[in-house]
């Protein structure tokens, strides 16, 4: 466990899962905002990959992209994104469960296609409902976030283990490694890493992570670029940029793509958890964006 960073009202912790659980899981993290009853904070969520959360809060709404902010469940199942996620909350304590490709295909008997840039109850669908328990186990009892993490970790082993390996899961391993690696910048070359043809590819992307092997490269670029303004704010954006953009116009497009604004706008908004995920993940987990944590 590392140290919590926190801002006036925000305190961000992550937690690694154990090694069984390492290739399917990301991270646990422990959301804890302190607010005086009735007053709210907002923030705008990068895109990432799947996550599920169990969230004890006074106000709790989110909306996905160009989608208005609704009242969200008390446990949230979100899938793979490739736009902004705008939420708002009031005083909060909420548990994070970091899916990779992997762990979707394994845990969940579902295309990531079919949850894309999209969030549901998960105690009412079908595909998550399994995991619904963890709601009222994590908040049972005092704050004990070790403890919690442990109960993650544990209720997670089990239904791993009820699960056989995905048939594909060699190739999936196969093609997040691929994604994550900076050298890769077109659809040919990363069906040629793995030995797939694009199209045997785009199958399997859509299945696994959710979007297009040609979407999937260009969000990677975005939040390479991204990842290292959310480490040092005082960087200018040309001084982030992924060396796969021919220039600052690019990545503003990009930018407008996936973010729905602009990136002076974006910086200039308050960003009180994201500011204080970034430095916690990248302490724990080694990069400060999911999308970016290695298989």
């Amino acid at each position: 466990m590392k140290t919590p960073l926190a801002g006036d009202a925000v305190a961000v912790r992550f937690f690694m899962p154990s090694p069984q659980l390492a290739p399917y899981i990301s991270t646990f993290y422990l959301t804890e905002v302190n607010l005086p009853a009735g007053e709210t904070l907002q923030d705008w969520l990068h895109p990432e990959w799947a996550n599920l959360r169990f969230a004890r809060n006074d106000l709790w709404r989110a909306g996905i992209g160009a989608q208005p902010l609704r009242a969200a469940p008390s446990y949230i199942a979100s899938g793979p994104t490739c736009h902004c996620a705008h939420f708002e909350t009031g005083r909060a304590r909420i548990w994070g469960v970091g899916i990779l490709p992997l762990g979707w295909a394994r845990l969940f008997d579902v295309p990531a296609a079919n949850y894309s840039d999209s969030f549901c109850d998960g105690a009412a669908n079908p595909a998550f409902a399994e995991l619904a328990p963890l709601l009222d186990a994590l908040f049972a009892g005092a704050p004990n976030p070790a403890g919690e993490a442990a109960q993650l970790d544990a209720f997670l082993l089990d239904l791993l283990a009820k699960r056989p390996p995905h048939e594909d899961e060699a190739r999936i391993r196969a093609a997040h490694a691929a994604l994550v690696d900076e050298d890769i910048a077109s659809v040919a070359d990363f069906a040629a890493r793995i030995g797939m043809s694009p199209r045997s590819l785009e199958r399997l992307s859509l299945r696994a992570f959710g979007f297009s092997p040609k979407l999937l490269l260009r969000r990677q670029r975005f939040l390479r670029s991204l990842a290292q303004f959310m480490l040092d704010p005082s960087l200018t954006w040309v001084s982030t940029l992924d060396c796969h953009y021919v220039d600052q116009a690019h990545f503003v497009r990009d930018f407008k793509r996936f973010m729905g604004l602009s990136p002076s706008k974006y910086a200039a908004l308050d960003h009180p958890v994201l500011r204080a995920a970034a430095r916690a993940r990248a302490a724990a987990a080694g990069h400060a964006v999911q999308a970016l944590h290695r298989p």
